[in-house]
């Protein structure tokens, strides 16, 4: 018993006269996916980060901030990592500079 059928599917079709696959037009999709990637994931992220970096450098005594748990408070004191926030008369509380989410303008927290 022959099973000729598997010959026959394995054979390769025959290519066509003077057509030659370029390179480049096989690695266009990916390429241009990478690009899209590009220009609507890494770059926005990326400028957030700097935006980020930006304004946790420029922190300063007396600035309103807002951390990551939602605690709003006056800076007291900014040391190299870490930051005093006075969220009630007399209360201070010690928190990293990269949990400071927001910046508010001057005169958001009129009760600390």
């Amino acid at each position: 018993m022959t099973f000729s059928i598997p010959f026959v599917l394995a054979q390769a079709a025959p290519a066509a006269a003077g057509a030659s696959s370029n390179p480049i037009l096989t690695f266009l999709p990916i390429i241009v996916l990478f690009g899209v990637f590009y220009f609507l994931m890494i770059r926005p992220q990326m400028k957030r980060q700097k935006e980020l970096r930006t304004m946790l450098s420029a922190l300063a005594k007396g600035d309103e901030v807002v951390t990551n748990g939602g605690i709003a408070g006056r800076i007291d004191e900014v040391g190299e990592t870490f930051i005093t926030v006075e969220i009630a008369t007399n209360v201070l509380v010690k928190v990293q500079k990269g949990s400071i989410s927001q910046v508010l303008p001057k005169g958001s927290l009129k009760s600390v």
